[in-house]
């Protein structure tokens, strides 16, 4: 079997020859696309009669060939989903409204290490070992949230430097996604009911755990990118006051991170546990870091608790003279 670099040298050679006769005139090409997390490898079209086409990705391609182990199949896979996006564009691309651009600037939290690349090309700063971005919100509906990504280009292109996207993405973020905090009961038996499960049992199955010995979710109404609510400390201090002491903050993933009285547990073990979940259970693009972090509630302050070795999210340990992929989480 073809290793990936082999793999997308075949790709770039062979993928036109599956293609319809309506697109023989144009050209593969494969760039680099940043996203959370990870870069990926971007196949496009040029050429021909159009000037937009879409983006599909090698990677997916070679996880597909890996599997069946069947190249012309992953090819003809390939080319029908390329053929299908295509087909998917509209006659006239809708345009973006920039100019309420100031009032739909939202934060966004991803890890600083692992994000090199990208976070050369946004504007963003750092906060403790997370990077702060920012998104343009185009629309939020019950399907979803439409949004894009603020490079460095389109804040050029708004007139906004990183001080002033941050200044808004402070009013914004709070007023689009309202921060919520909600105990680990309370999501438990939203889940058990949601699945049909009548409200006596899912009460039973619960039980009662005091609020200072319970986890408790910080995240948004929406659910997106909800990692971020615990960059606004008024919710965190109102926490701490309630439990009576300091929080540790577990990021569960960029959707929610996880709060627990500081009286519950150790740090380091807590940042194990976090490192275990992130390796077994949270899709690489979902993970936003493998430390833990301490609230103060009489300093008011949020600072790292744990410096763990294991930065990076994607599994890749660094040591000297020696760099290999895990296989799972170490215990």
């Amino acid at each position: 079997m073809m290793n990936y670099e082999i793999f997308k040298e075949v790709v770039a050679e062979k993928i036109m020859s599956y293609m319809p006769d309506k697109y023989k005139d144009m050209e593969p090409r494969i760039t680099p696309v940043s996203k959370v997390n990870m870069t990926l490898d971007g196949l496009n079209l040029s050429g021909g009669n159009t000037n937009i086409s879409p983006t599909i990705y090698i990677n997916d391609m070679y996880k597909k060939y890996e599997q069946s182990g069947d190249l012309n199949e992953t090819l003809q896979a390939a080319s029908e989903l390329m053929v299908h996006a295509f087909e998917q564009i509209p006659e006239v691309k809708p345009q973006i409204d920039f100019s309420d651009a100031k009032d739909k600037i939202v934060f966004q939290l991803i890890n600083t290490q692992q994000n090199e690349q990208l976070l050369s090309q946004v504007p963003h700063r750092e906060f403790q070992d997370l990077s702060i971005i920012y998104k343009m919100v185009i629309k939020v509906e019950a399907e979803g949230v439409q949004s894009t990504k603020v490079t460095n280009e389109l804040a050029a292109h708004i007139g906004m430097d990183e001080e002033q996207l941050f200044k808004a993405a402070v009013e914004n973020t709070k007023r689009i996604f309202p921060p919520t905090v909600r105990s680990m009961n309370e999501v438990m038996k939203e889940m058990f009911l949601r699945d049909g499960m009548p409200a006596e049992m899912a009460e039973m199955m619960i039980g009662e755990i005091p609020p200072e010995q319970t986890m408790w979710v910080i995240s948004n109404k929406e659910g997106i990118n909800g990692a971020v609510s615990m960059l606004y400390e008024n919710e965190l201090h109102e926490l701490a006051e309630n439990l009576g002491s300091d929080l540790y903050i577990l990021p569960s993933s960029v959707h929610e991170v996880l709060a627990v009285s500081s009286d519950l547990g150790d740090p380091e073990e807590l940042a194990q546990m976090v490192v275990e979940v992130n390796m077994q259970e949270v899709s690489l693009d979902e993970r936003l870091s493998n430390q833990v972090y301490h609230y103060d509630k009489d300093l008011r302050k949020l600072t790292l608790a744990t410096d763990t070795p294991n930065k990076r999210l994607d599994g890749i340990v660094a040591e000297p003279n020696l760099i290999y992929e895990k296989t799972g989480p170490s215990r």
